[in-house]
């Protein structure tokens, strides 16, 4: 199994969430970028269907991470 989770910065809050087309009830938050990793790949097992959960041993996961930052120029 491969999928992708998108980690944005959330700034109005001041934490990561996930994002996943392939996972979409996958809604964690962490104000840390690797601790929110870590907890994706404690979670992931939760989002396998349980008819695929014994024919597959790993789920890649391609982390992609985003955060926008405005910076004042003048």
């Amino acid at each position: 199994m491969k999928c992708t989770v998108k980690i944005l910065w959330d700034p109005e809050a001041a934490v990561w969430i996930t994002k996943s087309e392939e996972l979409p009830g996958l809604l964690l938050e962490s104000g840390s970028y690797d601790a929110l990793i870590e907890r994706v790949k404690h979670a992931i097992s939760d989002f396998i269907d349980v008819d695929e959960i014994d024919k597959i041993d790993y789920c890649d996961i391609n982390f992609v991470g985003y955060r926008l930052e405005r910076v004042l120029v003048s």
